[in-house]
């Protein structure tokens, strides 16, 4: 007698491949959706070249690319500050939720209020992108804490690359409805044809901007409604009734003392910090070094939008490579084409150069990225997870501000861009020489052990 298939089976079977077959796991992943609007949009696509021609229009083209870098250079330092306190406190008070809802909740504003800027308001477009991008790295220190909690040791690498995968699908989405009413603005009842207001013309970007925050905000609900706060480890007696800050400041310290039993975890960072500072100046100075050198603002941000979907199956991709040959193996892979794509930069001149390197960004960026997150959180305690992950931002910031800061400082020395983007490859080849030291399985053992020594007794 044949067996009936259970309906649903095959759906269920996929879902358990992609590690999103139980709730908390969907609705952790939806965090990726629903920030990747603010990473797309204005990071990534929009933002940038209104800032370079609207907001920033009375500087030249090449200021304002070292305005918007030294914005992005702040904007980062503040969180790499704020990252180790906030984890800490995360940790011990059981906030990681509440924390990260208050910096969406900063994000979100900030990025609403764009809609204020106007023809010349360079320093207005700057203060809110510096505060829009503090909200958004700052709540990646909770979320990312979050993912050793929410999946087990056979599904983290799966449900990370999931996670992006999701999150190129949702910022792909609205990036695309964005560019449908900035380029077809009548389409949609907005001002269009000639002889427009400033307030008339910019108004489709401006409702980009709007867009995002709402966007940003309505789907993180999930997380909020269905992922659990994990539990508060027990402080000990010496630190009963102290503040949560000073408690905070002294496990930040115990944190740093720790790493030396964390060495796998602690190599993992550092070559994290060096490879993640060539992929954050790819994708954060990318457009803004596409409108420098001339090319049309359509294409610019057409290319974007084909990274999102190029992202999402090449993600997946990533993330059953991992299984199959590790997660450090297919970062390495990541790595190799990460190089080709600055040597490649250097010598790009037309659109059609632009929309090969998006091409070949989508086929690494989410992949790289997700089984960075997932290897290190893989090798640290889950009961300090806030605080290793506020280190990892730190990590990940230093990266952002050392990037981004050598583009300015290039441009300031040479007057030109080109040689910054050719000097990102050696970020990748000395990233992928410490990587190759990190041992996976050391690391493992060590955040088990340390797990297995706080449990309380039965």
């Amino acid at each position: 007698m044949s067996e009936v298939p259970t309906p649903g089976a095959p759906a269920r079977r996929l879902l358990e491949k992609i590690a999103l077959h139980r709730p908390e796991l969907r609705a952790w992943a939806m965090y990726d959706w629903a920030n990747s609007a603010m990473a797309t949009t204005v990071i990534g696509a929009i933002f940038p070249i209104y800032f370079s021609k609207v907001a920033g229009a009375a500087l030249s083209p090449v200021e304002a690319t070292r305005c918007f870098a030294m914005a992005t250079t702040t904007s980062l330092i503040a969180v790499a500050i704020l990252s180790p306190l906030l984890g800490a406190i995360a940790d011990y008070a059981s906030a990681k939720k509440k924390l990260l809802s208050v910096f969406i909740g900063i994000g979100a504003a900030a990025t609403s209020l764009m809609f204020l800027i106007h023809r010349g308001d360079w320093l207005l477009a700057a203060a809110l992108f510096m505060v829009a991008n503090i909200g958004l790295s700052g709540s990646f220190v909770f979320y990312d804490s979050l993912l050793p909690h929410v999946a087990r040791k056979d599904e983290i690498d799966r449900l990370s690359t999931s996670g992006y995968a999701l999150g190129y699908l949702g910022g792909g989405i609205l990036l695309a409805l964005n560019l449908a009413w900035i380029q077809k603005p009548a389409w949609f009842g907005l001002p269009s044809g000639e002889h427009l207001t400033e307030a008339e013309a910019t108004l489709p970007a401006r409702l980009a901007f709007l867009s995002v925050a709402v966007w940003w905000i309505l789907f993180s609900i999930p997380l909020f409604a269905r992922v659990r706060e994990p539990q508060r480890r027990l402080e000990t007696d010496e630190q009963r009734g102290m503040s949560p800050a000073r408690v905070a400041l002294i496990r930040i310290s115990e944190t740093f003392r720790e790493l030396r039993a964390y060495r796998q975890a602690l190599l993992m960072l550092f070559a994290f910090l060096i490879y993640n500072d060539g992929i954050g100046t790819i994708i954060r100075m990318a457009t803004i070094y596409g409108t420098e050198i001339g090319i049309d603002q359509g294409a610019l941000i057409s290319a974007f939008l084909m990274v999102q979907f190029v992202g999402i199956p090449f993600t997946f991709l990533f993330g059953a490579l991992a299984s199959r040959i590790g997660a450090k193996r297919s970062i390495f892979l990541s790595l190799v084409v990460y190089a080709m794509i600055g040597v490649l930069g250097y010598f790009m001149q037309s659109a059609k150069e632009f929309f090969l390197l998006a091409f070949l960004v989508g086929t690494v960026q989410g992949g790289s990225q997700a089984l960075s997150r997932s290897l290190f959180a893989s090798m640290i305690p889950k009961h300090k997870s806030a605080e290793f992950f506020g280190l990892f931002s730190v990590f990940e910031k230093i990266a952002g501000i050392l990037g981004p800061a050598l583009f300015a400082l290039t441009i300031t020395l040479t007057g030109s861009s080109r040689n910054a983007i050719l000097s990102i490859v050696v970020f990748f080849v000395l990233g992928g020489v410490l990587l190759s030291f990190v041992d996976e399985e050391e690391g493992r053992r060590a955040a088990r052990a340390a797990d297995l020594a706080t449990r309380p007794a039965s």
